[in-house]
């Protein structure tokens, strides 16, 4: 025989149970586990290094930018080093410095000083324009110049590389020269060596990739737009494929580069999306391989 409780527990238990769902109502979507982005084969790769030391390259007034330097063996100030500075992509708004760690540890393998660059992130929210982000790479590689003796760099042997968004910013340090921070001496020409870009933002049209975060200027900044006589030779990687920063606009780089008189490679990947190379152990390996090459035949990385 029920207890008079639990006759009152089981009517109230009906009672909500035949109510009809509020109308426009969805039930409560069942919950998902986390998911986590696979780490490739650069994320492998820069989990396990770390740089010989940091050092602070600008300050600001709400922070300090420094350069992630990794040094070979044995090496000391006064040394006369090519040097390889890389700066990271994320669409000028994510991303950071780890993230080109196998780059700069590729190049002190070699013999050079690797730099991977931290940089400013464009956002609204805290007034940091895609201006800026150039500013910043502009101010490290005048930083590396400035004091290229303490750091044992030859400070005619730099070479400026980046991915993406950082590809943008390495071609920005041979192209913009009225893009700098107030108060640097912009006697110190940012000009690299050589630049070696992959899956870069070349085009930042409508066509291309940046016009939106960039505004009204973007033309200023925007690398297939610049092209001149007198830029470093330049080796640029890219896909086909690429919906991101379209190839059209590294082929029109290319074919600009050669049509002003400077040296221009292109190395295409038939069907290869947005930073392909990262993704796929033997593409990287094998733009290692290209890119040494090219700087072998400049004089910049020892036969």
């Amino acid at each position: 025989m029920m207890t008079l409780p639990f006759r009152l527990l089981v009517l109230a238990s009906l009672c909500f149970a035949s109510l009809p769902m509020v109308q426009g109502q969805a039930p409560a979507p069942a919950s998902k586990p986390a998911t986590t982005k696979k780490p490739d084969p650069v994320d492998q790769l820069a989990a396990k290094l770390t740089p010989t030391r940091t050092l602070v390259y600008k300050k600001l007034p709400d922070r300090e930018l420094s350069l992630h330097i990794f040094e070979p063996e044995g090496h000391k100030a006064g040394d006369s080093r090519a040097c390889f500075i890389t700066i990271h992509g994320g669409g000028w708004t994510g991303g950071n410095p780890q993230r080109m760690y196998p780059f700069a540890a590729h190049y002190q393998q070699l013999g050079l000083v690797g730099i991977s660059v931290h940089y400013r992130l464009h956002s609204a929210k805290t007034g940091v324009s895609v201006f800026d982000c150039v500013k910043d790479a502009r101010s490290a590689v005048r930083y590396v110049k400035q004091h290229a003796q303490e750091l044992g760099i030859d400070l005619q042997k730099i070479i400026v590389s980046g991915g993406s968004a950082g590809g943008h910013l390495a071609a920005a340090t041979a192209m913009f020269d009225d893009v700098n921070e107030a108060g640097e001496d912009t006697a110190i020409s940012t000009t690299p060596a050589a630049l070696v870009l992959l899956f870069p933002v070349i085009d930042c049209s409508k066509e291309g990739y940046g016009q939106a975060k960039i505004g009204d200027s973007w033309k200023e900044i925007s690398p297939v737009h610049q092209v001149r006589a007198g830029l470093p030779p330049t080796i640029t990687f890219h896909g086909t494929g690429d919906t991101v920063t379209p190839f059209a606009g590294a082929k029109a780089f290319h074919e600009g580069m050669l049509k002003a008189g400077n040296k221009s490679e292109l190395v295409v990947n038939e069907g290869g999306a947005h930073g392909y190379l990262m993704r796929d152990k033997a593409l990287l390996d094998d733009s290692f391989t290209r890119s040494d090459a090219f700087l072998k035949e400049l004089g910049l990385l020892a036969k």
